[in-house]
């Protein structure tokens, strides 16, 4: 009998990339009093126009009186962003799911609330889970990108701490899993941030698949080697995500949003290339990176590619006195990417590596395969062994972000 031909085969789901939508208070309640104006905060307004072309997003906020529909805005500084139903889609129809700005009321409330998420994960056949953020962005570019520093390090270290002591403390149950910030402005307040986080039991960061589209080094320098310290000395998981570079794959000014999304994975491909060209995982052994919701089914090419320059163009390719193995033994030991929805991906598991394969739900977005996460995982993985499925879906997240047995976060250490 197949390892899958029940369907209760599908072990519990440790999902490795869903999101949070922050509740409004969340910097208004730990900032100083000083920077309450001016720190990140809630307002409702109407919307005047926006549009998402070439994988830029521009919204246009109201003024109040104006006609448009009302939604729940985040500002900070100079920077107006609304709530939309593309950060929190679940519970919709595809054909429901629309570019429109939306009120937390009208959203559902797993996206913000942790008990509610738990119920959610529940209905999913989910376990637990990592989150990342959404005001700030996948890795924090909102407060890196503001002028004022001071505050964006205090934003940034608010966030973390509402994260560990919040949505992932008691009433989670261990079944949210922290997934913190750094200042990416700063590589060694970045290293602090991560030693402060890692003291208390956090084993993820967030971090940009491309850091040279935010106008920062690239991990090709060294620029980044206090953080990487850092990471590689506490085990400390590098995370990824796409779109994490505030740049989404393109083709023109005018592609429609589409054209973005059939091509979502080609930011972790560069980025993988660049780390298995950098000479970081040779420096730093112990580094582990992963890329959130890139899918799998391009990575055996790549691998095989990426070897055969090594190979024969090492000469001439600037990698020769900083690579010495070949990259696809590198991705063996540092790198894992993680699917929600990839059947040829896991056709092609030889090719890619049981133990660098991971599974995530991307609730609540547009993309996530919620509530039928189970249902996805079952039909994809049908031809696999029961262990196998048991590494992919749970097991290798254990082992990479040192979850208990039972797949918990243990909490702060």
């Amino acid at each position: 009998m197949s390892a899958m031909e029940t369907t209760t085969a599908l072990p519990k789901i440790i999902s490795v990339d869903d999101h949070t939508v922050e509740p409004s208070d969340v910097w208004q309640n730990r900032l100083p009093k000083k920077y309450l104006d001016t720190g990140p905060r809630v307002v409702r307004a109407p919307l005047k126009e926006i549009s998402f072309l070439g994988g830029r997003f521009k919204p246009v906020m109201g003024a109040p009186g104006d006609d448009g529909p009302l939604g729940d805005w985040w500002l900070y500084e100079g920077l107006q962003r609304p709530l939309t139903r593309l950060d929190t889609a679940v519970g919709y129809s595809r054909d429901e799911i629309k570019l429109e700005v939306i009120t937390y009321e009208q959203m559902r409330p797993g996206s913000y609330d942790v008990p509610q998420r738990l119920a959610d994960m529940d209905v999913n056949h989910v376990q637990s889970a990592v989150c990342f953020p959404t005001f700030p962005r996948f890795c924090g570019q909102t407060f890196t990108e503001a002028k004022d520093h001071e505050l964006g390090l205090l934003c940034v270290q608010a966030y973390n701490d509402w994260m560990v002591e919040e949505w992932c403390g008691p009433d989670a149950q261990g079944r949210l899993i922290p997934l913190t910030l750094i200042p990416l402005w700063d590589a060694e307040l970045a290293a602090a941030e991560v030693r402060r986080n890692a003291a208390r039991g956090v084993r993820a960061v967030a971090f940009s698949e491309i850091p040279p589209h935010l106008g920062l080094p690239s991990v090709h320098s060294d620029d980044w080697d206090p953080f990487l310290a850092a990471c590689d000395e506490t085990g400390t998981v590098i995370s990824m995500h796409i779109g994490s570079s505030s740049r989404m794959p393109s083709t023109s000014a005018d592609a429609p949003p589409a054209v973005g999304s059939t091509i979502t994975f080609a930011n972790c491909c560069f980025s993988m290339v660049d780390w298995l060209m950098s000479g970081k995982f040779e420096r730093f052994p112990n580094l582990k990176v992963m890329y959130a919701e890139g899918q799998i089914g391009w990575i055996p090419y790549i691998l095989e590619r990426a070897d055969v320059v090594w190979e024969e163009n090492r000469g001439w390719g600037g990698v020769a006195d900083k690579v010495h193995r070949p990259p696809s033994e590198l991705f063996t030991e540092h790198v894992h990417g993680c699917f929600f929805d990839d059947a040829f991906g896991l056709k092609n598991l030889d090719a890619i590596g049981v133990g660098n394969v991971l599974y995530e739900t991307d609730y609540p977005h547009s993309d996530s395969t919620w509530p039928k996460s189970r249902e996805v995982g079952e039909a994809q993985m049908g031809h696999l062994d029961a262990d196998v499925v048991e590494r992919i879906v749970r097991g290798n997240a254990i082992d990479l972000l040192g979850l208990t047995p039972d797949g918990l976060w243990g909490g702060p250490k």
